[in-house]
């Protein structure tokens, strides 16, 4: 701080008044302060100068956690577990059924994929939030839709480079003025490791979903794979230039195994490197933790209820994203990647966390 220096005190010198003289500097004053009376008579008095907040305007990077979820987690009716087990229960087969009910009670993000058209993914998205709104809570979907989806693997597709954007906008524009949290595009950057060709397209395409997600106000997650994938400088890297600056932060394990301790200690780490971004975890199979493979594992069990967090660190919430029950692809015995896999929903329920 600079300090200034004081200015002296002028003195004048005594006199001795006249004072008639005095009298007339005392009528002078008088008048000079009925005529300013005049003149301000029925002037509003002016306004004290507001005070400059130096507090941090809520934004989607630093609202608080209970706000983000606000309500809980909402569950869908119509999911499609609720659906496996209405077809299950019709074809006699009561035991898969049950254990597509068990999944079906519990709150799973809802995929939003090139299935849904631009008018159909606007009605989808519309009607399960008013449905969360009805009942409070607070709804998470699942963008899954990027050019060259999966690298061309079991789950390839996607909409065109050109397609892209314009869809992410409708979903962008249903979601403006309602309350949901959305995941943009699960492997999509922490696979670039096996399709690099990629990066100079999708990562501009990520960057302008993150933005129309934040001009709606709705708080959104990047990929950043899981602890025993991309290295944490790595994917920090690709994050940053997928625009997470104007996201909430990040998810881990999505569609895959392994324990919340290993996944927050690498969450963390890519917390720190991204400006303490937030980030969700992917609990939905990973009860029973990393079975040595990534594609229906036997073996595999239920993870721990999802549920937001109040903790202390950047994590918001164990979530399921993965609909337990769907398969990872043609491996292990399972059908097409999406596809309701009941007898391996069986064993997921049967080997749960703490069953």
């Amino acid at each position: 701080m600079t300090h200034r220096t004081a200015r002296p005190h002028l003195t004048r010198r005594s006199r001795h008044p006249h004072r008639r003289r005095s009298l007339a500097v005392a009528a002078i004053a008088a008048g000079l302060a009925l005529l300013a009376s005049a003149c301000t008579a029925g002037q509003p008095s002016p306004e004290p100068t507001p005070e400059r907040s130096t507090k941090a305007p809520v934004t989607i990077q630093n609202e608080p956690t209970s706000m983000i979820f606000e309500g809980g987690l909402y569950r869908e009716k119509d999911s499609l577990a609720a659906r496996a087990a209405k077809s299950l229960r019709d074809k006699g087969n009561d035991r898969a059924a049950a254990a597509a009910d068990e999944i079906a009670q519990t709150p799973v993000a809802m995929w939003l994929g090139d299935q849904y058209s631009v008018e159909k993914v606007k009605k989808v998205v519309s009607a399960n939030v008013k449905a969360a709104e009805a009942e409070g809570t607070t709804p998470v979907f699942v963008l899954y839709a990027i050019p060259n989806r999966d690298c061309g693997d079991y789950s390839a597709g996607g909409w065109s480079a050109e397609e892209y954007p314009i869809w992410t906008q409708a979903i962008a524009d249903t979601l403006e003025g309602h309350r949901a949290a959305v995941l943009i595009e699960p492997d999509s950057l922490a696979m670039l490791s096996n399709c690099p060709d990629e990066t100079d397209r999708r990562l501009p395409l990520i960057k302008k979903t993150v933005e129309q997600l934040k001009a709606a106000k709705i708080p959104a997650y990047l990929d950043a794979g899981n602890s025993n994938w991309v290295q944490p400088d790595v994917i920090a890297d690709r994050l940053d230039k997928a625009g997470i600056e104007d996201a909430r932060g990040f998810f881990t394990n999505v569609a895959s195994f392994y324990g919340v301790d290993d996944e927050r200690a690498f969450a963390e780490k890519v917390s720190a490197l991204t400006g303490d971004s937030h980030y969700v975890i992917d609990v939905s199979r990973n009860g029973q933790g990393w079975k040595g493979t990534w594609c229906n594992p036997d073996g595999a069990g239920l993870g721990q209820q999802p549920h937001a967090t109040d903790g202390t660190t950047g994590l918001d919430a164990l979530l399921w994203v993965k609909t337990p029950g769907i398969s990872d692809g043609n491996c292990n015995g399972g059908p097409d990647a999406g596809v309701w896999f009941a007898s391996y929903a069986e064993r997921l329920v049967r080997n749960a966390a703490g069953s």
